[in-house]
């Protein structure tokens, strides 16, 4: 079958068009609309636009305009964050999703150019379709491996999360512990490819029980549930973004959280104060500094009580003496009695008030947490959009907090949770992952899709995550990905349960984003492999 005939004659006249519409339909794959078998149907299209492309020019472009749609859809969400900084204009945030944009399509452009060119050395000019999306498949993984750590790193919204299930079940990202998550974006083209190939040949039994057999996929029950040891008490204090950083309304977001967390004490049960558990708090959940030795000007302005030995007592008069909390905060940089830098931590305190352990966010959020290029940028009247004048700094990476018998923690605070294969310490491995986080400021599409990408690193590396977020969505997720329970979006709330316990670990714990790599070499491997005999 020649390469245009994959392509009915309206999207073979217009390809450009067909490759931005192609872009916002695979885009609808993601949470909240989840319309994965529209997202699958795109991306065929995109794969036979590619195929079709003439000269290596034509395809890189068409690669690129399929990706400039694509994120500017799935990323509509940074666009609200303007909205909670007084900075600068907020019509900015509808100019930096494009502008974005137009830096992450260059991935898919070089995915679409490399497949390309590389069914061309290997076969001939009308190489079958299927070899093709096999390259295209093996080049896609690589190019969005690369995007999760180029100039930092952005790695939202993979194409692999298109085949994520419902809360009770995790769809075909159950391999993902085999594959990784850069792999099950290259299944997703593989899928998508493959069922549009069976139509424009016209193969329609095979490509009713192909349908037929993803979506038994998609819809497999997750299996046996397992339950754990460690009681845990998570809170979602429903915080808006504009009152966090308001000094005046300080006290009243502790009293808030407070209630939220009290021991649940029956008449017949006085000794519940007294019991063990784990509690967890969000991100940005203690307004207090909680660390001593600052200048106290600085716990005098930003803080609820104005003495760090104080803020930790009555906090551990709130989760009882048996319990330990983690919660989101700020540490302080101080260099000649000022502040030169601060960090995104979450602490660990016990019943006593005393800090146990600590962890500082490595992955920060560029422009959000720090300003890049300060010196070209700030003059010109940029600013972050997380208030304050000091940049925030970045911690040595995932570490394991031994807390006793409260477990092996591994932290991820808020976005470092998208990162596949960069959120366990590798030397010691945690019973589950706390990822607390502020999702205020994300919109509707954000908060699902952050859900979303928890859910696959849960699946992925064979632990629980448990989210606790300042107003949604907030989550429970065992080690298959199932979400247990959780609280929607602006609710104040708490769950009470047990911890679900850790898998044994999976492939993917072991090897990392080697593993979704070697899928990429066998895959293009195989495609020239095919093409070649294919015109033998």
């Amino acid at each position: 079958m020649a390469r245009a005939d994959y392509l009915p004659a309206p999207l073979t006249r217009y390809p450009r068009l067909t490759a931005i519409g192609a872009g916002l339909l695979a885009a609808t794959g993601f949470p909240p609309l989840a319309l994965w078998p529209i997202a699958l149907l795109a991306v065929g299209i995109f794969a036979a636009t590619i195929h079709a492309a003439p000269t290596a020019r034509s395809a890189f472009v068409r690669g690129w305009l399929f990706g400039v749609a694509h994120f500017t859809l799935a990323n509509n969400w940074i666009a609200t964050a303007f909205t909670y900084q007084a900075e600068m204009p907020q019509f900015l945030g509808w100019l930096a999703v494009p502008l974005l944009s137009l830096y992450l399509a260059v991935y898919p452009a070089l995915a679409a150019l490399a497949a390309w060119w590389i069914i061309r050395r290997a076969g001939h000019a009308n190489t079958s379709f299927l070899p093709f999306v096999a390259a295209l498949s093996g080049t896609w993984i690589v190019t969005e491996w690369l995007r999760s750590w180029v100039f930092t790193g952005y790695a939202w919204d993979p194409l692999g999360l298109i085949l994520l299930g419902g809360f009770e079940r995790p769809g075909l990202a159950a391999v993902l512990p085999v594959i990784g998550t850069y792999a099950l974006s290259g299944l997703v083209l593989l899928l998508g490819g493959g069922l549009w190939a069976l139509v424009a040949e016209r193969r329609w039994v095979a490509g009713v029980v192909t349908a037929a057999l993803i979506v038994a996929g998609m819809f497999l029950p997750a299996g046996a549930m397992r339950e754990g040891t460690l009681p845990f008490t998570l809170v979602q204090p429903d915080l808006r973004q504009p009152e966090l950083d308001d000094p005046t309304r300080f006290e009243d977001q502790f009293q808030r959280i407070t209630r939220l967390t009290l021991p649940m004490i029956s008449a017949d049960d006085r000794a519940g104060a007294r019991s063990r558990r784990l509690v967890m708090w969000p991100e940005s959940g203690v307004p207090d500094y909680l660390r001593d030795g600052y200048p106290q000007r600085y716990y005098d302005r930003a803080t609820a009580a104005g003495d760090p030995a104080f803020a930790r007592r009555r906090i551990g008069r709130v989760i009882g003496s048996e319990s330990l909390l983690l919660t989101g905060s700020v540490d302080l940089e101080i260099e000649d009695g000022r502040a030169v830098g601060a960090r995104n931590v979450v602490t660990a305190l016990d019943g006593e008030g005393a800090i146990r352990a600590s962890y500082a966010k490595a992955h920060l959020v560029p422009y959000g947490e720090y300003l890049a290029l300060r010196w070209l940028l700030e003059p010109l009247g940029a600013s972050r959009l997380v208030a304050g004048s000091i940049d925030f700094w970045p911690g040595p990476g995932p570490q394991t907090l031994d807390l006793g018998e409260y477990g092996q923690a591994g932290i991820q605070i808020c976005y470092e949770i998208v990162f596949s294969g960069q959120v366990t310490d590798p030397d010691t491995r945690p019973d589950y992952i706390f990822n607390p986080s502020n999702d205020g400021w994300f919109g509707s599409w954000g908060p699902p899709q952050h859900l979303a990408q928890a859910r696959m690193r849960a699946i992925e590396e064979g632990l629980p995550v448990l989210r606790s977020t300042t107003t949604g969505i907030s989550a429970v997720i065992d080690a298959r990905g199932v979400v247990r329970d959780h609280i929607g979006m602006h609710r104040a709330a708490r769950m009470d349960g047990i911890v679900p316990p850790a898998h044994a670990p999976t492939l993917f714990s072991r090897l990392g984003n080697v593993l979704p790599l070697a899928w990429a070499i066998l895959l293009i491997g195989l495609s020239i492999l095919a093409s070649r005999r294919w015109h033998r």
